[in-house]
């Protein structure tokens, strides 16, 4: 599948190292992060942990109506992690209900990431006004110490019963932004819901976003991004655009973090925390170098091809 070539490409075409200094994008759906959630210690501990590991992290699902919680979380990341500075930066509270609506919001180290621009889709395309229930809330970075130097990350939580029309909306919000920053280093990412019954395989070829060529998926299907044992759903998702985008990835970093498992919490302490794993990426840093020489990624490249599309 193309989705996952490229990330497969580039592991066998050279050394995969992660270390320190690579930098981390992370998308977490916090379910219903807000005032009663930032109260509970244990659940704000484990966000910290969670979060601070993020150079870049997309939080979803965040209903702080009050506007206490998320300047809370910022104060505990920054007394947690004195090594770095943390900043947010949030859409408007979305959603086309009045009784439920949700903001995007982006927490980001200020020695790594410097925010450029921001941008809120207005979801007015002719033909396709109000497709999304939670449109878009743009962002751009600059992050010289990475290889991409600079990227644009669009977010989506998608409504479960409408995932098909808004991953496929997507496409267009991609096109305008790529056009409008100058752009071909973009990332969508965020809780998709793309996969079980909310994205039938039927379905995936009227999806411009995976149909659309020089698009990356890069969280393999059939990866569990959900907390409870009783559901497996690769909900969460992280996808490029372009190969310079593709190539500026750590290969095979792509993968949703399990910190049920890496925290040895029992299930319902993680649910306490969220639903969902958080989905993370790695971009190559300037030192990042590969073993291999050319001529020999080229082969396996051109081997890889014949196997995957042949």
């Amino acid at each position: 599948m193309k989705h996952c070539l490229v990330s497969l490409c580039v592991c066998l075409c050279g050394v995969i190292a992660v270390r320190a200094s690579d930098f981390r994008i992370c998308a977490f759906n916090l379910h219903h992060f807000g005032d009663s959630k930032s109260k509970k210690s244990n659940v704000m501990h484990t966000l910290t942990r969670i979060i601070a590991r993020c150079d870049v992290c997309l939080l979803q699902e965040v209903r702080d109506t009050q506007g206490k919680a998320v300047p809370l979380l910022l104060s505990r990341l920054n007394r947690y992690d004195a090594q770095h500075d943390y900043k947010a930066v949030a859409s408007e509270r979305l959603g086309r209900s009045s009784s439920y609506q949700e903001q995007y919001v982006f927490v980001y180290r200020t020695d790594t990431a410097t925010l450029t621009g921001q941008y809120q889709y207005p979801d007015d395309r002719p033909g396709d006004v109000d497709a999304f229930s939670r449109e878009p809330f743009v962002v751009r970075f600059k992050a010289p110490k990475t290889d991409i130097k600079e990227f644009v990350l669009i977010p989506q939580h998608t409504t479960p019963t409408n995932t098909t029309k808004e991953l496929d909306a997507l496409y267009d919000v991609l096109e305008q932004v790529k056009t409008m920053w100058k752009t071909q280093n973009v990332m969508l990412l965020g809780d998709f819901n793309a996969d079980c019954g909310y994205l039938a395989k039927k379905n995936r070829k009227k999806v411009r976003l995976i149909t659309g060529k020089s698009l990356y998926w890069l969280i393999p299907e059939k990866t569990d991004t959900t907390v409870r044992l009783s559901t497996s759903c690769t909900y969460d998702r992280i996808v490029v655009h372009g190969e310079r985008f593709a190539r500026a990835i750590v290969p095979l970093s792509a993968s949703p973090f399990n910190f049920q498992l890496e925290y040895r919490l029992t299930e319902e302490q993680a649910l306490e925390v969220s639903d969902h794993y958080p989905v993370e990426v790695l971009l190559k840093d300037n030192a990042y170098n590969v073993s291999f020489n050319a001529a020999t990624s080229m082969s396996l490249y051109l081997f890889l091809l014949s196997h995957f599309f042949f």
